[in-house]
């Protein structure tokens, strides 16, 4: 089945935040008097953001020196660095799941801390892009991702200040509203820094730019199951298949065929692990007519069995989050 994004081909980045597929993991509405402080622990494979609405504190990352946060900025932590957040320098700042922030669902926390002070209010949280190839656009953020206040037409802008109104002035259903614009605004920082950092986007996300192997790249993305070759991909991009063999290996890293072989294993992961399918289906759902050859290139891959990827699909393990709803 083709999962062709509702936008062009002709634009990659966009191609590429949809086929990642970002998912809210945790998300957080402060409201944070002085002094106060709180630690939010390392967690892989999760993107942090923070949005300061009123008032403003100093984010620490990794031992470094703090960053002065003020109303208006966004900055993202996109490799899960433990980090910490507070009002002023030295000021205690435990780790934010020993501090009672009740869930108005699964996923979304209120949170009122600290002492009696000015108030800063804040939107915090953790997002995840689903598929294992995301780490190719993460690396390519950086450490600290820092969006500053700009001119009022900024579309960053625009989401800040809708979110803004909507934590001081929301009604019934604010919860969900906050939670999408949050999702807005992580969108629009990566689209604009990796749009401004053309030297940080390399292997396949670099190469979606290319007019001829971006068209193949997607075209493999859209349909990992189809009956792919060398000549069939060649005829994709309106190439030779010695002209597109060399241009693939020299943009992506890596030959076609391995390529096409790696996504499809990384799309059978996703299909294994949200229960769709035992492994005999994904096996001939991604082209295998034998389920141990599909297990073995799986497991190469992938770097564990395809029955233990569907096994904790079905259970729900592996979240690492939980401890945020207790």
């Amino acid at each position: 089945m083709s999962t062709a994004p509702p936008f062009p081909a002709a634009d990659p980045l966009g191609e590429a935040l949809h086929v990642l597929r970002m998912d809210g993991v945790f998300y957080c509405r402060s409201e944070l008097g002085e002094p106060w402080g709180m630690t939010l622990p390392a967690t892989p494979g999760c993107l942090w953001f923070h949005v300061v609405t009123s008032g403003g504190c100093r984010l620490t990352v990794d031992g470094e020196d703090d960053r002065v946060l003020r109303p208006g900025e966004l900055v993202l932590v996109p490799r899960g660095t433990g980090h910490v957040l507070r009002s002023a320098p030295g000021v205690s700042a435990p780790d934010i799941r020993s501090i009672p922030h009740p869930m108005v669902d699964g996923r979304y926390a209120l949170l009122r801390h600290g002492g009696d002070g000015p108030v800063t209010r804040m939107v915090c949280g953790a997002v995840r892009f689903s598929h294992p190839a995301a780490a190719d656009l993460v690396d390519g953020l950086g450490d600290l991702v820092r969006v500053e206040p700009s001119p009022l037409g900024d579309r960053v802008q625009d989401t800040l200040r809708l979110l803004a109104a909507e934590i001081e002035h929301g009604g019934p259903g604010s919860d969900a509203v906050v939670t999408r614009l949050a999702d807005v605004l992580v969108l629009q920082a990566v689209r604009g820094v990796l749009a401004g950092r053309r030297a940080a986007r390399t292997g396949w996300l670099g190469a979606l730019a290319d007019d001829r192997i971006g068209r193949a790249l997607a075209a493999v993305h859209r349909e990992p199951e189809r009956e792919w070759s060398l000549a069939v991909l060649a005829a994709t991009a309106a190439m030779s298949r010695s002209a597109f063999s060399a241009r693939f290996t020299e943009l992506v890293g890596e030959p076609a065929m391995g390529y096409v072989t790696r996504w499809r294993m990384h799309a059978a992961a996703e299909f294994l692990s949200e229960g769709r399918g035992t492994v005999a289906h994904a096996a001939h759902r991604f082209g295998y007519r034998s389920e141990a050859a599909f297990a073995r290139a799986f497991a190469r891959v992938v770097g564990e069995p395809a029955g233990r990827v569907r096994r904790r699909g079905r259970t729900g393990a592996g979240s690492g989050f939980a401890a945020f709803g207790d």
